[in-house]
């Protein structure tokens, strides 16, 4: 089979939406081969047409240009695998192997993240999506595009094999996650299955996004084909249809900024575009307003710039941020994450006294099911919309041409001096600044402990944010499917993650070695579940019991496990644990090197517990005795 380009019988679709420039766009070097020479399948038949009920699927896939699709294999989809191997010749989609169902969906959202677009994952009949569950809200409260395929059946019980056939099948299985997908569907028939993986990957593509499911009935795949399929254009199919903002609404707040003299900007959810950051900065000067961001999402504006108030923070807000929104006569939420919580967090019970401007379109898909919709919040003017949409809307509104392109702010290269006592994550990140110097960087994970005030962000791929639905594990997973997408692109992918983050996902790294996905994971091992460790001494201390006790159940030693070791089981480099802060920037150089040099690397940094203090106080507030 040849490339999207040589195939005739593909016709591929093209949207009418801007799309995010794909971060991966420069030639592969000698360090970064590229994926497309891997796997590649022997003896093809060079067949044009789609013969069997799983081709038609597969030929959609690539007619719909998804590049990967990351599965744990199945026999309930052993047609469709099949038709990617041996029909399209595993490529686009090309299959990227992966040890539990979990990373395989956590890839394809790491890969949104940073590109904005989909990819697919396949995971095997109900037991695989029930392993894949974790993942999928995770993509869901992230609000991220993954097109989830799974298989059931045969639905007809007489062509069921005994007992496994039998136990695989469901009589609903789209139910099972039903509540966190943006839209579902089992189609019966080849023609249905490429009408529902074309509605599907619209939906999903579509603001505000989301992952769905298409499970597909075994017998359908395997089955030939009774005639051909009318040939159809599925760019027709999918019509731009992200939601906009009426003239009048622009109108209105564009009136309500204007007036304000003390206006702040809560910096949500937005778009990895440099076109986008640089409109979000023009108005935020054109405004003067105070910025707030959140290390909940990725980045949207940079931190080091004058107007941000303080460091960006996760659990809790710094005392900067509260004070800009206690002296607000405006706020502009642009989709933030959790706006009556902010606010709360801000001015406790207390109603604001600034008018508040919502964009936000996500009302559109919230449920009775899950709760990730947070307080309804108070709005005075609401723009449901994007902010990728509003925002240069806006800067028209309020008399002022599209944002001029910043001059770059170059990385600096920041001296370390390590200080002598236990070694701390404000150590971990200072040390791994300084041993990174002056190279581009994308921080694809970050822990809860992580202080904001170590590293500013100045480009909206330096951060792509957590993992969205809370789900520990994610971690990994999500920073392989986000280093495949900046691979060959320059910039140098780092994971944080937490010590159980990296335990319970660390089979994940086995694809990024298989696949010669560069990336260095940096695992901040304070060697407990301690955010579990602060939410028990705050219970303690309401009950008036011992708080000293807080560390059973949650500790994770005698023995300390070897989390480098774990990254040398799966094919990457491990670095032996790192407990002095001497030791920081030399091993985390020679992590640098590795991965430039095309690897996988592991560095297991043994930090003190304990969270910014920031963090804690919020955690901890309320618990004084009386």
């Amino acid at each position: 089979m040849g490339l999207l380009s040589e195939n005739p019988r593909i016709i591929p679709v093209t949207t009418a939406k801007a799309k995010v420039a794909h971060a991966a766009g420069k030639p592969a070097s000698a360090a970064h081969p590229s994926l497309r020479a891997l796997e590649r399948p022997a003896n093809l038949t060079g067949t044009n047409a789609p013969a069997f009920g799983s081709d038609v699927v597969a030929d959609t896939l690539r007619a719909l240009e998804i590049p990967y699709i990351a599965l744990n294999p199945g026999a309930s989809y052993r047609g469709l695998h099949d038709s990617i191997v041996n029909f399209l010749g595993n490529e686009t989609p090309q299959m990227l192997l992966c040890l539990h169902e979990e990373s395989a969906v956590a890839v394809a959202q790491g890969y949104a993240k940073v590109t904005g677009k989909p990819m697919a994952a396949a995971v095997h009949s109900n037991v695989g999506l029930f392993h894949a569950t974790m993942a999928i809200f995770n993509a869901w409260c992230d609000r991220q595009p993954v097109v989830v395929l799974g298989a059931t059946g045969p639905v007809d019980a007489v062509k069921r094999r005994p007992w496994i056939d039998w136990i695989h099948t469901a009589r609903d299985q789209g139910a099972i996650v039903r509540n966190y997908t943006k839209w579902d569907d089992q189609p019966a028939s080849p023609a249905a299955a490429r009408e529902a993986l074309i509605r599907a990957t619209w939906i999903a593509d579509t603001a505000p996004k989301g992952p769905v499911y298409i499970n597909l009935d075994a017998e359908m795949q395997e089955a030939r084909l009774a005639e051909p399929l009318a040939p159809i254009e599925a760019a027709r199919f999918m019509p731009l249809a992200d939601p906009a903002a009426s003239a009048e609404l622009i109108e209105d707040a564009a009136a309500i900024l204007k007036a304000a003299h003390h206006p702040v900007i809560l910096m949500g959810r937005v778009s990895r575009s440099v076109d986008g950051w640089n409109d979000r900065v023009a108005l935020a000067e054109a405004l003067n307003a105070k910025v707030i961001s959140d290390l909940k999402i990725g980045c949207g504006f940079p931190t080091d710039h004058p107007l941000h108030a303080g460091a960006p923070a996760s659990n809790a807000m710094v005392s900067e941020a509260i004070e800009a929104i206690k002296a607000a006569d405006v706020i502009l939420a642009l989709d933030w994450v959790d706006l009556a919580g902010g606010l709360r967090n801000a001015l406790g019970h207390e109603a604001p006294k600034a008018k508040i401007i919502n964009v936000s379109a996500d009302f559109h898909i919230h449920n009775g099911w899950s709760m990730d919709y947070e307080g309804l919040p108070p709005v005075d003017l609401q723009l449901p919309t994007t902010p990728d949409e509003a925002v240069p809307q806006l800067l028209a509104a309020l008399g002022g041409a599209k944002a001029r392109k910043p001059a770059a702010v170059k990385a600096r290269a920041e001296t370390y001096q390590p200080a002598s006592g236990p070694l701390r994550v404000d150590d971990l990140a200072r040390s791994l600044k300084a041993a990174v110097g002056e190279r581009e960087v994308t921080l694809t994970h970050l822990p809860l402990s992580w202080n904001g005030a170590t590293w500013p962000f100045r480009h909206p791929l330096d951060y792509i944010g957590s993992e969205g639905g809370g789900g520990v594990g994610g971690g990994p997973g999500i920073s392989v499917g986000a280093a495949l997408a900046l691979k060959g692109s320059g910039r140098l992918p780092v994971a944080i993650c937490g010590d159980g983050d990296f335990c319970m996902g660390a089979t994940a790294l086995w694809t990024a070695v298989h696949y010669r996905i560069p990336l260095l994971v940096v695992v901040c091992n304070n060697r407990s579940f301690f955010n579990d460790e602060l939410h028990q001494e705050r219970v303690a201390r309401l009950r008036n019991r011992p708080p000293e006790n807080r560390w059973i159940g949650q500790r994770i030693s005698d023995p300390d496990i070897d989390c480098a070791g774990l990254g040398r089981a799966q094919g990457a480099v491990g670095f032996d644990p790192v407990t002095k802060t001497t030791d920081l920037v030399p091993t985390f150089e020679k992590a640098i090197a590795a991965v430039e040099a095309g690897q996988v690397a592991v560095v297991d940094v043994r930090v003190e517990p304990g969270y910014s203090a920031v963090a804690t106080a919020a955690m901890l507030r309320g618990t004084e005795k009386k």
